[in-house]
């Protein structure tokens, strides 16, 4: 009995559906099928799962999906249109009688939906079935990410260039005779991946202090003699998977202190990469960074290490597992992880550096073949 037959046991359910377009990563991974517009999935227990699509869908649905296809019309759809009240209440019932009893439904199912399939049986949620078979990625999936992950490299190499080579005018970088600005370093970088078959969205490119905020996207001028942090999450166009990267440089002469924070947080990475391996706790691993940091003087409060050491990366940029102070659940092979230790202080701003790899019986492969090195 595979894993979603195992939920629908237990919640007593006949079949597990999603309506959702290829957008949505649960359908994505369990139809590898691409479409804009939302469609269901329905796998009845003991049975192989089916997409049903419009006629205009069909044939390509049945050579590219990883699953069964069929037409609305198969389903019933235009039979119980002229029986309901609206379009959607069709649907409803289609996906009832094709299921062939009460349903378990993802929790990012539309309410709309679930609450007219309701008139016909009873919905449950299942939070993470799922999202918990995602976590552990086939070889299929890691080449996937792997491959994203190449383009990143590309990449942030185009940064790094870029911030190498400008000139220093008047206080600031300089790129191609104007002052080079997070925003035009960001757009050039999002112009080379989207040539590349990639596209990414919300690259942080932040300069001085705002690189003491993690998130902050950056905004302004580019400045010398400041850490300049890169962080940039493509998503391959064509498999959907997507890479992670961060990288802090600084064009000139660092002070002394980010230098030593630099140090500090290289150090706890390549600690934590050397931890990694089947049977670890994210929360060990996380831990033992915490400890360097202390170690060295860095304690965490509002400042310091003030996120999670990492995360799952796959169909979605933010999935399980995670390297976190509550992650209890033993790493397994398969996971595909970032290590992405950081230190922030509103004073001085901030460091951090970003890995990907994967979890293998042996340790921990990584796909970030990208150098560490804070002046450029």
């Amino acid at each position: 009995m595979d894993t979603l037959d195992e939920a629908m046991e237990k919640a007593g359910a006949a079949a597990y559906v999603i309506y959702a377009s290829s957008h949505d990563p649960d359908m994505r991974y369990l139809t590898q099928f691409v479409i804009s517009d939302p469609i269901f999935y329905i796998k009845k227990r003991g049975e192989d799962g089916v997409i049903i699509v419009p006629q205009m869908e069909i044939g390509r649905a049945q050579d590219e999906a990883s699953c069964d296809a069929i037409t609305r019309g198969d389903a019933g759809f235009f039979t119980y249109l002229e029986e309901e009240v609206s379009p959607r209440r069709a649907a409803a019932r289609m996906a009832y009688e094709y299921a062939g009893g009460d349903i378990i439904v993802p929790g990012t199912f539309p309410l709309a939906m679930a609450e007219d399939i309701r008139l016909f049986c009873r919905v449950t949620v299942d939070t993470n079935t799922v999202e918990a078979m995602r976590e552990v990625k086939n070889p299929r999936e890691c080449d996937a990410i792997r491959a994203a992950q190449e383009r990143t490299n590309e990449v942030m190499a185009l940064a790094e260039a870029i911030i190498r080579n400008a000139a220093v005018r008047d206080g600031a970088l300089w790129h191609e005779d104007a002052p080079l600005t997070s925003d035009i370093l960001r757009r050039e970088m999002h112009c080379w991946l989207l040539r590349h078959g990639c596209t990414a969205h919300d690259t942080i490119v932040s300069c001085g202090k705002e690189t003491a905020q993690p998130h902050n996207v950056g905004s302004g001028t580019l400045l010398p003699n400041e850490p300049i942090l890169i962080d940039v999450f493509p998503q391959d166009e064509k498999t959907g998977y997507f890479a992670d990267m961060t990288r802090t440089f600084v064009k000139g002469e660092p002070s002394a202190e980010i230098q030593e924070i630099y140090d500090t947080v290289r150090d706890g990475q390549t600690l934590a990469e050397e931890m990694l391996r089947p049977g670890i706790t994210g929360a060990e691993v996380h831990n033992a960074v915490v400890d360097h940091f202390t170690e060295r003087g860095y304690t965490t409060g509002d400042e310091g290490f003030i996120h999670s050491l990492g995360h799952g990366v796959g169909l979605e940029i933010h999935e399980g597992p995670s390297l976190s102070p509550r992650a209890d659940t033993p790493l397994v092979a398969g996971n595909v992880i970032t290590v992405e230790p950081g230190l922030y202080y509103r004073k001085t701003g901030g460091v951090r550096l970003e890995n990907l790899g994967v979890i293998t019986k042996d340790g921990f492969t990584c796909y970030t073949k990208y150098r560490r090195r804070l002046i450029v």
